[in-house]
């Protein structure tokens, strides 16, 4: 199902062009390749100049180029790419690794990868009549690796892909009629066993190797392959190979280039957590005019995700992308932002059809998230999910419901990194759970219950930090409210701050919110006030603390009758009408689940105090 969904939308990209016409995906046999210089030769071989192909960027970087297929070297026998390759194959020349050395000498000889690209393409081009073909032949029969010193080549080149032109007119070889018309019969193996493709049903000739993936967050930089036999024991019925999992070699390119397609971030298809932090650096990047490192963007957890629709039409499937691309990366404009959640939070609160809300959506449309995770020279499937937009939608609603809280704990809805920033020791992306991480993602993204880990972080946090802020209770609401949904507890968690609640846990939070307002109300601000001292205490074993807090607070009101004789007694009625719901005696100690809602019933407790406040302000202004 994977890889039959890629390779439709292989089709669905080959037939599509991007804003300069150009296909958005190579056509069959080639590749998008970083080539970082051009050299343009004249029609007897020599070299007349060499072009940079490079970015504008403060700090340049390669374009990409379609050229014939890369693949996968093998570890010892060189073997070239057609009519493109690094220096130490095209030039014979390599970085010297020699720092003390480099200075004086900036590249070494690499003559075994250069007699190799050499004589692979001595052997294919000089029967033809082709004067780019040719002049190739003679650029390779007369150059030697000692030429890059002579020709006053830029050091920039050493270890980047090149690629050749002719001049006059000025047209890049490896494009030309006669190039192609040669690769496609290289492409065509007499070695190739032909088999039933398990993704085309077409009988074909079988891929023994398929082409490399790049871009999985963590894989090597040469690639991975999800489908790989490369030990005997993974084979069967004495198979080789690709042969064990038969895939044609049409097949195996289409859904090969359609996932490298998907990975590269610039395309908009691939889950960049940690957006709020990335989007800040891009648009300092963009004013000082400076490219980023994508292959050092964080994921989702160790996971790489990517996503893509199917629909009838190629604007549906386009909504459906842009739509879900926003959810998970909130636009920076605030507006913009405010109408996409705005769907889901009707979609939640009011039951109204999908289409009805937004009619550029299709609740019908086929909508795919598959993410993927390194290992080793391999890639992994770490999940995969094959529903409908309409499903979707109405699982990232229920994700946005779950969090809600009265008033609202946040000015933009937040992304799922700026939520699992809450659960990271000092707020540092780098110290987020990459298990929690990926289990929080499949939760929003597949409607399951929240990970239980994400509570016991939360609870660990606030416990360490004492912060018990809007977005934590938000996570902890959500855990339990879908908890509750899915039938593992009693009670479900309220919204707002909820006086005819009897459970004990959320009593004792707000009751340490009364006495943690009434000692501040009769003391003011202190370096450790009682939430300093003891919430991780009353939080978890509230029988040990909260008799001695309510002593404290017997001296705090009184104290307070004094001056604030209104406020004395609003509090102290606050603090009987809670105390009377309670058991007689205090709990010796509260579970996990009963530490979050304490911390959500501290949190609204302490929340309709502001909210007294700020309506008292309005009266009296």
């Amino acid at each position: 199902m994977i890889l039959a969904s890629l390779a439709r939308y292989y089709r669905r990209l080959a037939a599509k062009t991007d804003d300069m016409g150009n296909p958005k995906v190579p056509p069959y046999g080639f590749s998008e390749e970083k080539i970082g210089w051009i050299l343009v030769l004249d029609k007897e071989g020599r070299l007349k100049t060499v072009v940079p192909n490079l970015t504008a960027d403060k700090k340049p970087q390669p374009k990409l180029m379609s050229v014939p297929q890369s693949f996968k070297r093998p570890g010892t026998t060189p073997k070239p790419f057609f009519l493109w390759d690094k220096t130490s194959y095209a030039l014979g020349v390599e970085a010297n690794k020699n720092k003390a050395e480099a200075k004086e000498k900036p590249f070494t000889s690499s003559e075994k990868t250069f007699d190799a690209f050499k004589q692979y393409h001595l052997d294919l081009l000089q029967n033809s009549d082709d004067e780019g073909l040719q002049a190739l032949c003679r650029f390779l029969q007369n150059w030697q690796p000692a030429h890059f010193a002579a020709e006053n080549l830029p050091a920039e080149m050493l270890d980047a892909n090149i690629a050749f032109s002719l001049e006059k007119p000025t047209a890049l070889i490896h494009k030309r009629e006669a190039a192609q018309t040669l690769w496609a019969g290289c492409l065509k193996s007499d070695e190739a066993l032909e088999g039933l493709c398990l993704i085309s049903g077409d009988t074909a000739p079988i891929a023994r190797l398929h082409p490399a993936i790049k871009g999985v967050f963590g894989g090597q930089s040469s690639g991975g392959s999800i489908i790989s036999f490369n030990k005997e024991a993974f084979a069967s019925f004495g198979k080789e190979q690709g042969a064990n999992a038969p895939v044609s070699e049409q097949s195996a390119f289409a859904y090969t280039t359609a996932l490298n397609y998907l990975l590269r971030p610039e395309n908009g298809h691939s889950l960049i957590i940690g957006l709020d932090r990335i989007r800040a650096a891009l648009r300092v990047a963009k004013k000082q005019n400076e490219s980023q490192d994508f292959d050092k963007r964080p994921s989702i957890g160790n996971t790489s995700t990517v996503f893509w629709a199917e629909a009838d039409d190629s604007a549906t499937a386009q909504a459906a992308e842009g739509f879900f691309a926003q959810v998970f990366t909130p636009p920076d404009d605030e507006q913009e932002s405010a109408k996409v959640f705005n769907v889901l939070k009707q979609i939640s609160n009011k039951g109204r059809p999908l289409q009805e809300i937004a009619p550029e959506l299709s609740p019908n449309t086929r909508f795919y998230i598959l993410g993927l995770a390194p290992n080793a020279a391999r890639i992994s499937v770490r999940f995969w999910l094959d529903t409908t937009f309409g499903q979707l939608a109405e699982n990232l609603a229920q994700h946005w419901q779950d969090l809600a809280l009265e008033p609202c704990a946040w000015k933009t809805p937040p992304s799922i990194w700026r939520l699992l920033l809450q659960t990271a020791v000092l707020g540092k992306s780098e110290n987020i759970s990459p298990v929690l991480a990926g289990e929080m993602t499949r939760a929003v993204i597949c409607g399951t219950p929240y990970p239980l880990s994400l509570l016991s972080q939360l609870i660990t946090r606030i416990r360490a930090d004492g912060d018990v802020n809007g977005l934590r209770v938000a996570m902890m609401k959500a855990v339990l409210e879908r908890r509750f949904r899915k039938g593992f507890i009693e009670e479900g968690v309220p919204m707002s701050l909820n006086n005819e609640s009897p459970n004990r846990a959320y009593l004792l939070g707000r009751l340490f919110a009364v006495l943690e307002r009434i000692q501040y109300q009769a003391l003011g601000e202190l370096n450790a006030g009682i939430a300093d001292r003891y919430y991780g205490s009353a939080s978890a074993v509230p029988f040990s603390v909260f008799p001695r807090l309510l002593s404290g607070a017997k001296h705090h009101l009184s104290r307070l009758r004094k001056d604030k004789a209104g406020m004395a007694v609003n509090l102290d009625k606050d603090l009987g009408e809670i105390i009377a719901k309670l058991p007689e005696t205090f709990p010796r100690h509260l579970s996990i689940d009963e530490q979050g809602r304490f911390a959500i019933g501290y949190y609204h407790q302490k929340q309709s105090y502001f909210a007294k406040k700020e309506t008292t302000e309005t009266i009296e202004n």
